[in-house]
């Protein structure tokens, strides 16, 4: 599993969620200590990757965490409106 990997694993839990796949955009700000995953999607799908009081964001934030744990990397996942 490499950078690339984590940048995958988003865009592809994104676009298992959202009404309109091709919207979804991700972007990877690869810092000294920590990678930022920008996530972007269509306006309406926004509430289907946040999840009822953020829950979906979290599940993805603990699998994102998890992968990039065992890449022994830090990493974030920032949804932007």
């Amino acid at each position: 599993m490499d950078h690339t990997s984590l940048r995958d694993l988003v865009e592809f839990m994104a676009k298992s969620l959202v009404d309109s796949p091709e919207k979804v955009e991700v972007n990877e700000i690869i810092g000294e200590q920590t990678t930022v995953v920008e996530l972007r999607v269509a306006k309406d799908d926004l509430g289907k990757v946040i999840g009822k009081q953020g829950r979906t964001a979290r599940s993805m934030r603990t699998i994102l965490n998890a992968a990039s744990t065992k890449l022994q990397k830090r990493s974030v996942l920032e949804i932007v409106e």
